[in-house]
């Protein structure tokens, strides 16, 4: 089977909008729909049509179109059963573990609490694909609006489980900040120190840093590494749980 296509581009202030295309069925998704006008110009762009949005979270930033690409397509809508009152659209819930198929493809469907109490992420394993939203960002995650600090840790440690080389597309284009952040909490981190350098020439050419993947992640992001030593003795905690670790350094990142 060939690979899907994938058109990755800009949204809003700095949300990302990503396309998932299968050249023999003709099916494109789109990843959430933050903004209408980018949506219909990458679908041009790329000459597709619009046959799904699958959605992430109730967050406005992420459903703001989908009603107009629904009307304009009539593209399927699937959705966080716990969170389907809240998506505009909605024609099909789903929740933890369930399986649909995309152009002959399954997608996994993992429960994420944390960011929004029924937060999901869709994962493509033949693909080796993540679509991760606003759970984990690159060097980052979603600031906890909904959930506990226990659930979000949780939460990415189901995602961290997944393959190494797994690809991993995410929400917003916030990684600059995270890498400063992340050097404050984890400074002897050669593979950070690395990663944030190379984030600032990529930034500074006007380019994503998405997509990632889960074993860079599992390397360089602080909210993944609540168990590492260094971590920790920063933090002054050396006993705690991993989950109370996490939740330090979330609330460090708030106050950034």
């Amino acid at each position: 089977m060939a690979s899907l296509e994938i058109e990755l581009f800009g949204c809003r202030t700095d949300n990302f909008g990503v396309l998932l295309h299968d050249a023999a069925s003709g099916a494109t998704a789109s990843i959430d729909a933050p903004e209408e006008k980018p949506i219909l110009d990458a679908l041009a762009r790329r000459g597709w049509k619009l046959t799904h949005i699958l959605t992430t979270h109730h967050h406005q930033d992420h459903v703001e179109a989908n009603e107009a690409l629904k009307a304009q397509f009539g593209a399927v809508i699937m959705g966080p059963a716990r969170e389907k009152d809240k998506i505009p659209g909605i024609d099909k819930a789903v929740d933890d573990g369930d399986r649909f198929d995309f152009a002959g493809r399954p997608v996994e469907v993992i429960w994420t609490p944390g960011h929004t109490a029924g937060h999901v992420c869709y994962h493509l394993p033949d693909d080796g694909l993540l679509f991760a939203a606003d759970t984990l960002f690159a060097l980052g995650c979603g600031r906890l609006f909904e959930g506990t600090p226990v659930q979000m840790w949780q939460s990415l440690s189901r995602l961290a489980a997944l393959p190494d080389d797994t690809t991993v597309y995410f929400g917003h284009e916030y990684t600059l900040s995270n890498a400063r952040f992340a050097l404050s909490v984890d400074p002897d981190n050669v593979a950070l120190k690395e990663r944030a350098t190379e984030i600032e020439r990529i930034r500074a050419a006007g380019r994503f840093t998405a997509p990632t993947t889960i074993g860079l992640e599992k390397r360089t992001n602080p909210f993944l590494r609540a168990a590492d030593p260094g971590i920790r003795k920063v933090l002054d905690m050396p006993d705690a749980s991993d989950s109370e670790v996490f939740a330090e350094i979330r609330r460090r990142k708030d106050r950034f």
